[in-house]
């Protein structure tokens, strides 16, 4: 089972990294062209973080699971929300 500190230390990354993500989302739609670093970075955090939520869910119990798949379908939502706006934009990841 993972341990209660883990998923909060998680649990935070989730937030910081779909904040940070969300922030560049609407910097670049608010403008023609957006900082192409910090877009791409947002894209790499969120896979990042992905992949934590997956390595989490091998050690955590059905309740954990749960709150593990509600992550990781934000984050999902997220990155596919960012790589459409990209490929609006005329960018290609």
């Amino acid at each position: 089972m993972a341990t209660r500190a883990s998923m909060d230390v998680l649990s935070q990354q989730v937030e910081d990294t779909i904040r940070y993500a969300e922030e560049q989302y609407k910097q670049s739609s608010l403008e023609e062209h957006y900082n192409n670093d910090d877009y791409t970075k947002a894209l790499q955090q969120l896979e990042e973080t992905y992949n934590e939520i997956c390595k989490m869910a091998i050690s955590a119990n059905a309740q954990q699971r749960e709150e593990l798949h509600r992550m990781r379908l934000q984050i999902q939502q997220l990155q596919n929300s960012l790589i459409l706006q990209g490929t609006r934009g005329g960018e290609q990841f």
